[in-house]
């Protein structure tokens, strides 16, 4: 098992020596690290310009100026939500960084004081006292994965390899196709000289997307597909009539 230290994770150090005779490397879904910046990008995209054409169409305004409405709406607000995923993401990224390097200071100043602590940790687990100080020797020996180690048995921080301008991008686009959805009707309605049952499609057209989209993150989560489309749809719904509420009031 020790053989394959520099090839490995240091959580997947850590779970080795504790949890198990063989290392084992499990295969894993690819794309989750987008999958929270995919699903809060489309909900609040299709929410938000649901509501703009919802408080557009009760005002009878023209099909043409709540598209106008609806567009802007995307290009503000989508770029308002990509900037604040960049921003929030890069600093979360800042605050692993210094915390991993306050933990660099202290192995090297304290390493005695460390070890005690990854020790103690271990026995809450339940792993007995001599074999805890037998993990922690080993782990010690191995600097970096010490660290990253530490991070996430004393901290409970687990160091992602997230780039927020990716996640900006994500948010982004998933605002603004998602987002379009509650448009479309209206486009297609402009385009097509069409008047009746306008918004009334617009609105069939969202849930049904409400629905598409938590079929999508459950597909990536590995969860139940029913439960997380009716999950994503009953939020949207919430959400998208607390605005209506308002516009009504």
């Amino acid at each position: 098992c020790f053989f394959f230290f520099k090839q490995k994770t240091a959580y997947e150090i850590s779970a080795c020596l504790v949890g198990s005779e063989m290392c084992i490397r499990d295969r894993h879904k690819t794309g989750g690290e987008f999958i929270k910046s995919f699903v809060y990008g489309g909900l609040d995209g299709i929410i938000t310009t649901y509501s703009v054409v919802a408080g557009a169409a009760g005002a009878n305004l023209t099909t043409a100026v709540i598209i106008i409405l609806g567009v802007a709406n995307l290009v503000g607000d989508g770029l308002s939500m990509a900037l604040g995923d960049y921003l929030s993401t890069k600093s979360e990224l800042e605050f692993v960084q210094s915390e991993k390097k306050r933990e660099a200071w202290e192995i090297e100043h304290n390493i005695e004081g460390e070890k005690l602590e990854m020790v103690e940790i271990y026995q809450k687990k339940g792993i007995p006292s001599n074999e805890s100080k037998q993990i922690v020797e080993i782990l010690s020996k191995y600097k970096e994965a010490f660290i990253d180690i530490m991070m996430i048995e004393e901290l409970g921080i687990i160091e992602a390899e997230t780039s927020p301008i990716k996640n900006a991008l994500v948010t982004f686009f998933s605002f603004s196709i998602f987002g379009f959805v509650p448009i479309i009707t209206y486009v297609v309605a402009y385009v097509c000289s069409l008047e009746s049952h306008i918004f009334l499609a617009a609105t069939l057209l969202t849930v049904f997307t409400m629905i598409l989209l938590g079929f999508i993150k459950s597909t990536v989560t590995g969860a139940n597909r029913i439960k997380g489309g009716a999950e994503t749809l009953t939020v949207g719904v919430i959400a998208a009539g607390a605005s209506l509420s308002l516009i009504h009031i």
